[in-house]
């Protein structure tokens, strides 16, 4: 008798067929179990390893023993003429059918019954939540519906070199994959801004994708040695837990282009995306300077001015080995404009030479969006010119109306014509669409000030400060809440609290200049106007404007207003007709005259055609 027959006699076959199919079932039970109960992830694994063991020993058990009416005996103990190995084997095979009508029953019903994301309410929070206590979708209110089967995050891939320093490529590669498959209009993609909060957190995909609200998860990672790399990356599918694909690069820097278009490729037809004109791909240049722009990137998110003008440097080598490169010009544009506003080099000369390079990356490639959008947001905040902005940006809408700086910068030039209820609009889709980014919820906050609903205002800025409790503007905003909803005693207390963590005064002196004269503290709260006027009067012009306003002292008000138009020219007007604070000022003859300069009477705004459709 041959050794396959006599596993078969000893119904040895039979039982590793049982053992498999239990095993399987109870690695589902203990699958089931550990997202029910408070316990370790790697119990699974470890379940895992006993069931494995466990099998060689079965199957030695079921070779050397037999189960007999007198229970069980060494093999070579029983009698073949009296054996009863035939109806141990009929028992087993029951127990096969048993054990699989169970997991056939388990498969269908996971791939049969209704999902649903996770639906939180939207009403106002008046506390602002521990980000400890609540998931970022639940410290955010997003009323979410089912992430539909179109939908993505693309997850920063890990740095996998030996020594860790390519994390710039690797979110590099990351990003551009991301804005790639935003390109896609037929595709739904998570910002990155959400997709890279959970950076280095060891967080389950079904939890990424519940957060996110999408139906797949694209994943990988980078290795780099010298000019080799090596590129993994697959794409899940969360809500069955499924990988759909997978694929492993060894290439050079060379085909690093080739590699994303293929990844971006494979997505798209994995996800059954049926494709309205051409597949996206991504614009290619020199490897060496596609290098230093990823770095560049890298550096300029940094905020810091001498990261800035490190990132401004390496553009511009890039651009001196590829002046045709458009995704530079673009970078280089928003470095300029991110180093003014950070007053590390002048208004006139960052504003001026932003709009050099974002009408340089036009002339090379007329279809970059995000070049529009970076040149609308020039002529709106630095020339007011909002006429032309508004050209641009209908331009940038039109060619790249998924991405979320296009959007933001569409709700921002929104607010700036006076409609309020249309940024609204826009600012809560993209808080939707980008669940876990405080910034959204902080100009949504904005937007409700504009239109004095301060219980909704409030309510957005606690949601930015439960996603980013050290976000500057949302704590002056929401400090600025205490005082219009009559709460003077929380009012100075988180101006100080500013005060104490920045290390910048200005914030407690313009909060003693505001109270104090109304608590009979008049005299400390004039020396505290008077010092934050020497000390910050150019950065806070506006805001000492406000309090001269509300102690009915219009000719310094107009004097402060003039100097804050001076300064940051009619962008400093912005939202001025809709401020409770100057209200005592609009029947002076002054009043219109400074609004006509800024071009931001009600007549001068309402002739600004900007024909905007609201994204989907």
């Amino acid at each position: 008798m041959s050794l396959f027959e006599e596993l078969k006699r000893r119904n040895v076959v039979k039982v590793a067929a049982l053992y498999v199919i239990a095993a399987w079932l109870i690695l589902q039970v203990a699958d089931v179990l550990s997202s029910l109960l408070p316990v370790p992830e790697w119990i699974g694994s470890v379940v895992f390893i006993f069931l494995a063991l466990g099998f060689p020993l079965v199957m030695i058990f079921s070779w050397v023993y037999e189960l007999t009416p007198e229970g069980l005996k060494r093999e070579r103990e029983v009698d073949r003429s009296q054996s009863v190995t035939h109806e141990t084997g009929r028992k087993i095979n029951i127990l096969i059918i048993v054990m699989l009508a169970l997991a056939i029953g388990i498969v269908v019903v996971d791939r049969l019954m209704p999902r649903q994301g996770p639906v939180g309410e939207t009403a106002v929070v008046e506390k602002t939540a521990g980000p400890a206590t609540a998931s970022p979708s639940e410290l955010a209110g997003v009323k979410f519906a089912p992430a539909p089967d179109r939908s993505i995050a693309v997850l920063p891939f890990a740095d996998m070199s030996p020594d860790k320093d390519q994390e710039y490529l690797s979110d590099g590669l990351s990003e551009e994959l991301l804005n790639l498959l935003a390109k896609v209009p037929e595709l739904r993609v998570a910002s990155r801004t959400s997709a890279f909060s959970f950076k280095g957190k060891d967080v389950k995909i079904a939890d990424v994708a519940a957060e996110l609200n999408v139906g797949h998860v694209l994943e990988g990672s980078v290795r780099k040695a010298g000019n080799k790399v090596r590129i993994t990356a697959q794409l899940i599918d969360a809500s069955h837990d499924v990988h759909l694909w997978s694929e492993t690069w060894d290439r050079t820097l060379d085909d690093v282009f080739a590699i994303q278009d293929e990844i971006a490729a494979n997505v798209v037809e994995e996800l059954k995306v049926a494709l309205l004109g051409a597949a996206p791909s991504v614009e290619e240049t020199d490897p060496e300077a596609y290098n230093l722009y990823l770095q560049a990137r890298h550096l300029q998110r940094q905020g810091s001015g001498p990261s800035m003008l490190k990132s401004l440097d390496m553009l511009e080598q890039v651009l001196a080995m590829d002046p045709g490169y458009a995704p530079a010009w673009v970078e280089m544009s928003t470095a300029y404009t991110n180093l003014a506003g950070s007053n590390v080099i002048t208004r006139d000369e960052g504003y001026t030479k932003a709009r050099e390079a974002a009408e340089k990356a036009i002339a090379i490639d007329p279809d970059n969006g995000r070049a529009y959008s970076t040149l609308a947001w020039n002529y709106d905040n630095y020339a007011s010119d909002y006429p032309t902005a508004a050209r641009y940006y209908e331009k940038a809408l039109a060619l790249a109306p998924n991405d979320d700086k296009v959007l933001n910068g569409v709700a921002t030039f929104l607010q700036t014509l006076g409609r309020y209820e249309e940024a609204i609009a826009i600012y809560t889709r993209l808080t939707e669409r980008d669940p876990v980014n405080a910034t959204p919820y902080n100009n949504l906050g904005v937007a409700y000030i504009n239109t004095h609903d301060f219980a909704a205002a409030t309510a957005a800025f606690d949601k930015a400060l439960a996603l980013s409790p050290d976000m500057l503007l949302a704590r002056i905003y929401r400090g600025y809440m205490f005082y219009v909803n009559g709460d003077t005693e929380g009012y100075l207390q988180a101006f100080g609290r500013l005060s104490d963590d920045t290390g910048v005064e200005v914030f407690r002196l313009l909060s003693h200049a505001i109270v104090y004269p109304g608590m009979g503290r008049e005299a400390e709260g004039a020396a505290a106007l008077v010092r934050a006027e020497q000390e910050f009067g150019d950065s806070w012009a506006y805001v000492i404007a406000t309090i001269y306003a509300r102690q009915s002292r219009p000719d310094e008000a107009f004097e402060w207003l003039e100097r804050a138009y001076a300064v940051d020219g009619a962008a400093s007007m912005s939202g001025a007709e809709t401020d409770i604070q100057l209200e005592s000022l609009h029947d002076d003859p002054r009043w219109r005259l400074l609004m006509k300069k800024s071009g931001r009477l009600p007549e001068q705004l309402a002739a600004v055609q900007f024909d905007v459709e609201l994204p989907r």
